[in-house]
């Protein structure tokens, strides 16, 4: 077999990214996705691109948060494994894969390929996760009317109730913040998110019951791909209610009435409270993510 070329690109070749099939049609996740073209690169074999992965970040980035593009050949593990081993950056993958992947066996073998360079570039799986998107054919879902729903200026409301949330959390993010660092990570990780996120602060909100006692929090949020749920959050004594629907309703509702005209979101696949809220509110899946994060070197 001949040497492996790893290459970084630019704007003068980045259509060499695009000499590589795509079998589990990544292009369609990504069509309101901006890559930079110096954030691409590519293992070529012989000429022929064997690998290719696209880092991704926010437009004020100085370094990519992630690798949201991924594809590796058939046979070609270690090329994949060299892609991710020798990149400048060390950042969690994310691999998106079509809804229905499970159930066509050339898909399942595809996406094995791309799971086992992961491993050889010693990367972990973090978490398997639902992708929705809601659009105007699915009607809005019906606001229950039973929490008081407000905005909220004060960041230090947010931090403690995302503090008593994460006490109690089904979310892989989160639980690793907690075992790196404590609910004070988890919590601030999510506050540095919601910053990020280039939607307006006085977007979020508060969710309080008739009689005063906060129940929960939502975040309408714009990333840069367009309105998202950026989080609902429900406190662990206030749940059994069924309170993270009608914060899911509202904040659609919300984004709705700011202008979306489709909303995305995600949940894990092991959440299943929130998986259920969603479908119940009109949200299909429409694809799915795999999650791996760079191994401890020191673990």
């Amino acid at each position: 077999m001949t040497d492996l070329v790893i290459r970084a690109l630019d704007e003068s070749d980045a259509q060499l990214f695009h000499a590589h099939p795509d079998p589990l049609n990544a292009r369609a996740s990504h069509e309101r996705t901006t890559h930079r073209p110096d954030w691409k690169r590519v293992a070529l074999r012989d000429g022929t691109v064997v690998a290719r992965g696209a880092w991704w970040g926010g437009t004020d980035d100085k370094e990519p948060v992630n690798v949201n593009w991924f594809d590796v050949a058939e046979g070609e593990v270690e090329a994949g494994a060299e892609l991710l081993r020798s990149a400048p950056w060390q950042v969690e993958l994310e691999i998106n894969l079509p809804g229905d992947w499970r159930d066509h066996p050339d898909l399942a073998a595809a996406a094995e390929t791309r799971f086992a360079a992961a491993r050889a570039a010693g990367y972990e799986l973090l978490v398997e996760r639902f992708l929705y998107r809601w659009t105007p054919e699915r009607g809005l879902p019906e606001r229950p009317g039973r929490l008081v729903f407000a905005a909220e200026p004060d960041d230090a409301v947010f931090f403690d109730a995302l503090r008593h949330i994460h006490a109690a959390t089904l979310d892989a993010h989160a639980l690793k913040a907690i075992a790196e660092g404590g609910l004070d990570r988890a919590a601030q990780e999510e506050l540095d998110f919601f910053h990020w996120c280039p939607s307006p602060r006085e977007w979020w909100q508060v969710a309080r019951t008739p009689e005063g006692d906060l129940a929960g929090i939502h975040i309408p949020a714009h990333n840069p791909s367009g309105p998202t749920i950026g989080f609902i959050g429900v406190l662990p004594e206030h749940r059994g209610c069924g309170y993270a629907y009608d914060l899911l309703a509202e904040c659609t509702h919300f984004l709705v009435e700011h202008g979306a005209e489709a909303v995305t979101a995600a949940t894990d696949r092991g959440n299943f409270p929130m998986a259920a809220n969603f479908a119940k509110a009109g949200f299909p899946v429409v694809r799915e993510r795999i999650n791996f994060h760079p191994a401890d070197p020191t673990a």
